[in-house]
């Protein structure tokens, strides 16, 4: 896996900048926002069109992809899947799932390893979740946390995700902490496992620590830490060529085949693949379009 080269360059000022095309895995630390990281990489670039790929709440840490340029138009073809490291403290139950919350009930119960090994299967593969009230999902045009910090009630209905992996790294009986390795879909709220765990062992429980350690093909091991990106060459630097980190088919056009992309215009499906696929068209190693094959032909959806 490529981790650091970058898109076409020119040199000088402006027009540098505004080439910039590319992702950064950005290792994001606790006690800041993931806007926060987006807002120093916006900084130290220059640029503006700037964005994350997946929140991470402020008390955890770990891998931020950030897309830089017209790479933000990327997002929808990047691996969804998330990989976590989840401390969960048992016996104490808060508002919001976390440690930022109001503790609303305590137990002095202690569980065993073997109890807590013995549920954990129960929660992998699809479930239906239940997203805390403190969370930014919409209901009525409202965010559920708005709802939450006025002690309003709303119906939240339950979603559908899947737990790939769930498995016990380790357990403290003493201090009733455990460390979870979770690997889920999108929309998952790894603060909802814990809760969840809690009510099934029947003593609560609340997330105290996160870190996401993978997210699609973003692995902590090559993140890089935010303190780091201090210009705009800290930025060209650890900045990733997209073709690597996209799992389509790839197809190199040709100069005539780029100049009629570049107006919009479909071409020919030279390699017959199925209708209905997306591919990624590059020219001169960089991406030229995303296509759409249709029959004999590949339909331009996004010119880069």
């Amino acid at each position: 896996m490529c981790l650091s080269s970058s898109g076409a360059e020119i040199s000088g000022g402006k027009a540098e900048k505004a080439v910039m095309f590319g992702f950064l895995n950005v290792r994001k630390p606790k006690g800041i926002t993931s806007h926060d990281v987006v807002y120093k990489i916006r900084k130290a670039s220059g640029i503006k069109q700037v964005g994350h790929t997946g929140t991470l709440d402020p008390f955890a840490e770990g891998v931020l992809p950030v897309c830089v340029g017209k790479a933000t138009r990327l997002i929808e073809y990047l691996d969804d899947d998330k990989e976590y490291l989840a401390v969960v403290k048992f016996g104490v139950e808060t508002d919001t799932y976390d440690l930022d919350g109001q503790v609303v009930k305590s137990c002095d119960k202690k569980i065993s390893k073997e109890e807590l090994a013995a549920v954990i299967p129960e929660f992998r593969g699809e479930i239906m979740q239940l997203p805390p009230a403190f969370s930014a999902i919409k209901v009525n045009g409202k965010k559920l946390y708005e709802y939450a910090r006025k002690g309003q009630t709303v119906t939240i209905e339950p979603r559908k995700v899947f737990i790939e992996k769930l498995e016990l790294r380790s357990f403290d009986f003493e201090n009733q902490t455990a460390e979870i390795v979770v690997k889920c879909s999108k929309g998952t709220y790894i603060r909802s496992i814990a809760h969840d765990i809690g009510q099934k062992l029947m003593c609560g429980a609340h997330l105290v620590g996160l870190t996401r350690t993978q997210a699609g093909k973003f692995g902590i091991e090559y993140a890089v830490e935010l303190d780091e990106f201090q210009s705009v060459d800290d930025v060209k630097k650890y900045l990733i060529n997209p073709i690597t980190m996209l799992d389509y088919e790839k197809i190199k056009v040709t100069e005539d085949e780029h100049k009629k992309i570049s107006n919009g215009m479909p071409i020919l499906n030279k390699n017959d693949i199925s209708s209905g696929q997306v591919v990624i068209l590059i020219y001169n190693d960089i991406i030229n379009a995303v296509g759409l094959t249709d029959g004999k032909k590949i339909v331009i959806k996004k010119v880069f």
